[in-house]
């Protein structure tokens, strides 16, 4: 046996801020917060879990884009050991959890982000280059049902951009056998400005050299949509799972230039992946 909607009307800098100071005041407030005067060897004493992984994907050649490339993504998660296990999504970044209380996990998020210019994609050609990077921040997640799980991520660009990604989704999942699981959910992303400047805003040279309308973003919802998996456990920490998700571009994301001359609002995916869960103690 595997271990134990939105509406988005926009996001402002103030709402980010919000989010940071939420997540902060748990993390503080929380019993692990409590025992810091212990030291940090005293916090890192226990057990702990790895899981490694990786995925393979057919996904547009860019966030916007209508044409679709295969591709392959790394799955990294670190954490204590809590009382239960959770449920987990191909959709969750690097993450290390440092406060675990079964139904309740918070900790730190990070996601890598790789180059993107001309050379990639046509579409692309006369405007600026991003260049890679990651993004670094928190999550949060819950259950409030015993079959359903909430998650939110709030990061902040490192070198590709210099703006703030929100990401929101629930999972809804089920053990069909004790070995097969489905589930699925909705998921929302909002992101500032700065986000959308450098991945969808094209300033005045960057018209001229590339032939699109120029375009300055705002701040605002970014996607919205649907996925789901199934999840076949195919030895106690081996997982290998089967997913597709369909997310529609909105706002100033929507509103660009590049998207509505040269790519598509609509963005599929489709792909594999598997894990692997090393246990240990410190």
């Amino acid at each position: 046996m595997f271990p134990p909607v939105f509406r988005a009307y926009g996001v402002t800098m103030r709402s980010i801020k919000v989010f940071q100071v939420v997540l902060a005041t748990f993390m503080l407030g929380a019993p692990g917060a409590a025992e810091a005067a212990d030291g940090a060897l005293g916090w890192l004493s226990g057990d702990w879990y790895l899981t490694v992984g990786a995925t393979g994907l057919v996904a547009p050649d860019f966030e916007g884009s209508k044409n679709y490339i295969l591709s392959a993504q790394p799955l990294i998660s670190l954490g204590k050991a809590g009382p239960a296990a959770r449920f987990t999504s191909r959709n969750d970044n690097i993450s290390l959890g440092l406060i675990d209380e079964g139904g309740l996990r918070a900790g730190l998020a990070g996601k890598i982000l790789f180059s993107r210019d001309g050379d990639d994609a046509d579409e692309l050609r006369g405007l600026d280059p991003v260049r890679w990077g990651g993004e670094a921040g928190g999550f949060f997640e819950f259950y409030p049902l015993d079959w359903l799980r909430a998650r939110a991520e709030l990061r902040h660009g490192i070198r590709a951009h210099n703006g703030f990604v929100a990401d929101i989704a629930a999972d809804a999942f089920h053990d069909v056998t004790p070995e097969v699981r489905i589930s699925g959910g909705p998921r929302v992303s909002f992101a500032s400005s700065d986000y959308f400047d450098a991945y969808y805003g094209v300033d005045a040279e960057e018209a001229i050299a590339s032939g699109l309308n120029r375009y300055r973003p705002d701040g605002g919802v970014k996607s919205a949509g649907l996925g789901g998996a199934v999840t076949w456990k195919v030895t106690e920490p081996m997982t290998a799972s089967l997913f597709a998700e369909y997310s529609r571009l909105m706002g100033p994301a929507a509103d660009s230039s590049l998207v509505k001359e040269r790519g598509s609002r609509d963005q599929f995916t489709i792909g594999v992946s598997t894990t692997y869960r090393f246990d240990f103690s410190m």
